[in-house]
Order: structure tokens, then sequence, then C-alpha cells
């Protein structure tokens, strides 16, 4: 970071005091944030912000006098501040979660865990990352600078999980694949709630199966499928080891899991495992990509959605080289241009589409592969 670089200003509201040290403690220790205040309920916050706005807010939901989704609404309707949701209680209520980020939230990350080392390592990145992905999205059109490069060092690729083929074993692969029904991944990090709902409450009742990764924190991902669920005219639901992958269904990645394709003939399957971060993530994108560049190939489409960071991009041109359709959310309708910038730097994106074209492409992709009798 250069010496004139301004750093990330952070307001964290939370009532709970050891709460509010941590992730003091957290974000103070990154070098491109500092913590601007704290506040224990929503009134002193609005104090605060009176003095000087921050450019993130870390928000509780759970707070005295005014809960924080009535106080994301008032914020958002007055003076929108880019926020990310730091709580528990999202976890087990699906419209607790929804109403927050339908009320404008732009990420939600867990409360920090300090109860091992490695935990709190695990929160700590987490928790980082969000605050700069937050301070970089746009809300209500307004334009953000890119995003600082993220920290690559001792960053994992997809090959901790999943060896990668070599140019003749792909070309082998390719060569050998029969058809079946198309398969649709999608991979999508920071304003990717919204995205999605966006995309698959178009989608028919007879759209193609889908598998999905959303970087999103262990227990949310089952509070977001169950909503979108009741939401969605095809089903929807966290994926747990073993779920068929077939048309009607939309699985979701657990958080903290990644989440792989598997085929036998031509019936697909999801394989949920633990593994280390790739990409600075679990689940991680890359990792189901390239798991579908080389057991679907071309009966695949890929579909990288808003979100900071590079995670995808690789897996995404590998799916475009194993001969699947690719497509990449363009700048203007992402929330943050990071995860679809660099798949289309990569050239790993056929075509490059605003958010609300998604749904339609992927049913012109879906005829498109129609095969009666496959």
């Amino acid at each position: 970071m250069s010496e004139t670089h301004r750093k990330i200003r952070v307001l964290i509201v939370d009532d709970s005091a050891s709460v509010r040290m941590t992730l003091s403690e957290i974000i103070g220790s990154d070098p491109d944030l500092e913590v601007m205040a704290t506040a224990a309920d929503p009134y002193v916050a609005v104090e605060r912000i009176r003095q000087e706005v921050p450019d993130v807010m870390f928000l509780d939901i759970e707070l005295p006098r005014m809960d924080g989704i009535t106080f994301l609404r008032k914020i958002m309707s007055q003076r929108p501040i880019p926020t990310v949701i730091c709580s528990s209680v999202a976890e087990a209520g699906s419209d607790t979660l929804m109403q927050a980020l339908e009320a404008g939230a732009v990420d939600v990350v867990a409360k920090p865990r300090v109860d091992t080392t490695q935990f709190l390592q695990e929160s700590r990145m987490r928790i980082c990352d969000a605050a700069k992905a937050a301070a970089h999205a746009k809300l209500r059109g307004a334009q953000k600078a890119p995003p600082p490069p993220i920290n690559v060092e001792a960053k994992l690729t997809a090959d901790a999980i999943i060896p990668p083929h070599s140019e003749a074993r792909a070309a082998s692969v390719r060569a050998k694949q029969p058809d079946t029904d198309p398969i649709i991944c999608i991979g999508a990090s920071t304003g990717g709630t919204e995205a999605l709902r966006e995309v698959l409450e178009k989608l028919p009742a007879d759209s193609p199966a889908i598998i999905i990764v959303q970087h999103m924190p262990e227990k949310f991902t089952n509070a977001f499928a169950r909503r979108l669920n009741g939401l969605c005219a095809i089903e929807v639901k966290e994926a747990e080891d073993g779920d068929v992958v077939q048309a009607g269904r939309a699985l979701i990645a657990p958080g903290n899991q990644h989440m792989l394709l598997q085929r036998a003939g031509t019936r697909y399957t999801v394989q949920i495992v633990d593994g280390p971060h790739v990409s600075r993530h679990r689940p991680s994108v890359d990792v189901m990509f390239r798991s579908a560049s080389q057991v679907a190939g071309r009966n695949a489409m890929g579909v990288i959605l808003t979100g900071m960071g590079d995670d995808g991009a690789r897996g995404l041109l590998e799916m475009r080289q194993s001969g699947s359709h690719t497509v990449a959310q363009d700048e203007e309708s992402c929330i943050v241009f990071g995860m679809p910038k660099e798949a289309i730097q990569r050239g790993a994106a056929a075509k490059v589409m605003p958010l609300n074209r998604v749904a339609h492409e992927i049913g012109v992709y879906a005829r498109s592969t129609y095969r009666p009798g496959a």
C-alpha cells in the first residue's frame, strides 16, 4: 500500500463489547483497513456517522433500541453505506438473512470465532476480504474505483483439491464424452445473493440442472437455499454429498466445504469435501468449475457473476477449453466487477452480458442442447 493510499474506514455496530473488540483487532490488523468508530446500538451509530461517514459498516441484526434490519433500511433510504451483516441470527433464520440482503446489505459474514487459531485466521481473512469488497461495491448505480489487488501469498489453486488434466488427457476426455442433459454451473461472491435470486426466480420449473457456489459462511447457505426455494419455481436446496443433479433443481454448495460435480454414465451427482481454501475461499468456484470441465465438458454451461477477487476465472477458462459454453456478467450490472473481469481478461467467457439476460441465456443454451432420448 502506498503512503498516499487512504485506508478503508470501517464502522462496527454490535452490542457485544467483546465482538466489537475482536472485530476491531481483526480489521485493524490489515494495512488497507482502519476502524473509524464502534457503536453499541443504531442511535450511537447515527451520531458517529454524522461526524464522519464510513466507507463500510459492519452491522449486527440483534441490537438494542432498534433492530439492525430496520436501521439498515433507514440508512439505505437516506445515506447509503456499503454494509456487511455480521451476525449469528441469520444462520438459523432464512427470512432474517434474506430481509437483510434485500434491505441492501452487500455481504454477510459469521461472527469471528476465537476458539482456535485456525478458525480465528479464517475469520480474519473472510472479514477483511468482505470489508474491501464492500468498500468498492456499487450502490444504486454509483461507480466505485476498482478494488485493490488481493494478497495472494500462499494462495492455493484448485490443484489442491482436483489434479488438472494434461492437454492430451483433456482432449481425450472431450472426444469420448457422451451427450447428456445440460448442467449449469454458477459462481458468485459479493452481491451474488441478490444476483442469484434474480436469475433463479426467472427460471421455469423444468429448467436444466444447476449447481452453485456462492461465497457465504457455514450455516448461512442453508438459510439462503431455503429462502430461494420458497421464491423460485425450481427446487433450491443446500447440497449434500451424493445429491443427484437433475432438471428442475439447483444445489448450493454448503458454506465451509467444497462441491465437485461427479458423473457415472449419463448421471450426475455432487461430492461435498473438506480441504484447504482455494483462491481464498471454501467453497471455491474454481473447484466446482474444474470438476465440471473434467466430467461434463461440452454438456455444461459456466456462469460467473459479481464478486471480488479471481475465484472462478481459471476454472471458467478450463470449462471453455473443454467445450463448455461460458458466460460472465458485465461490469455495469455487477456490484463488484472483480471475478467476471478476471475471467474476461483471461479469455474464459464466450459471452459477456448484463445480469437480466443470464436466465434467458440459460434457456437458450438448454434448448440448443436438447437431445431427445439422451
